[in-house]
């Protein structure tokens, strides 16, 4: 996707070096799915911008064309990160994903696609 603004520049990382907390959410589209999801990315909310302790986002596209994707987002902390998935903000974020999950779901369905999401204390640099 030439048009999409995620391949036109590198995503946003502030310091990241201040991170004390990694969220890394793997993420197995569909084939029909994988332009839709980029175009979510592409014209996200931004909601999780504004949120207390979050430093940056990477979305990672494997070069594998049937891969997964791998969006990591870094925190200050672990409780900045949970504040953000208990959030009103969270679920403006997502809102668009989980409208096409439930759409599938309403039609029979598989999921256009699933989540394999985990956190990561850093360790060391």
């Amino acid at each position: 996707m030439s048009d999409c603004p995620l391949s036109q520049r590198p995503a946003h990382l502030g310091p990241v070096e201040e991170a004390g907390f990694v969220a890394i959410n793997t993420i197995h589209c569909e084939n029909h799915y994988r332009e839709r999801f980029e175009c979510l990315f592409c014209s996200r909310a931004k909601m999780i911008d504004s949120m207390p302790g979050f430093i940056g986002m990477s979305v990672l596209k494997d070069e594998d064309p049937k891969g997964a994707y791998l969006v990591i987002s870094y925190w200050k902390d672990k409780e900045c990160f949970e504040a953000w998935v208990g959030s009103p903000e969270f679920y403006e974020g997502h809102k668009r994903a989980f409208a096409d999950l439930k759409a599938a779901k309403q039609r029979g369905e598989e999921p256009p696609m699933k989540s394999d999401f985990r956190t990561y204390d850093i360790m060391t640099r």
